[in-house]
Formats: structure tokens, C-alpha cells, sequence
């Protein structure tokens, strides 16, 4: 698995799961999905080692929101 450089995830991104805002997306040889930081933690052991590329940006929410 490798780290996706591409397109910074925008607030029209929304978690697959739940339709939070997406900071997380995961390229699958048959498609994407996007999370969100909390859903991506959960899902990360079924898809990491299916995971084509995974585009990772939580540390955003520190420095938008002060979350943890």
C-alpha cells in the first residue's frame, strides 16, 4: 500500500459510512472510499491490506478543529 498524493479532500467529500466530511480516502483496484477520520480508523484493518492507496488526511482536523 502507498500514500496517494492527489486532490485535497473538500467539504463536498463525505464519509462513505456516515456522511461526515471525509479526510480519509482509500483506493481499491475497483473503486475509492472515503471516510471519515473515525470510520477510517475503524474500517483501516479490512482495507489496508486490499488498499491500492490511502490518501490520509486527519491531521487536518487538529489544525481546523482542535480535534484529537
Amino acid at each position: 500500500m502507498t500514500t496517494l498524493t492527489t486532490d485535497t479532500l473538500t467539504a463536498v467529500d463525505r464519509c462513505d459510512r456516515c456522511g461526515a466530511q471525509a479526510y480519509v480516502r482509500v483506493v481499491l483496484p475497483v473503486g475509492e472510499l472515503l471516510f471519515c477520520g473515525h470510520h477510517a480508523r475503524e474500517h483501516a484493518p479490512a482495507y489496508s491490506s486490499v488498499a491500492t492507496s490511502v490518501q490520509d488526511e486527519t491531521d487536518r482536523l487538529l489544525a481546523e478543529h482542535g480535534a484529537r
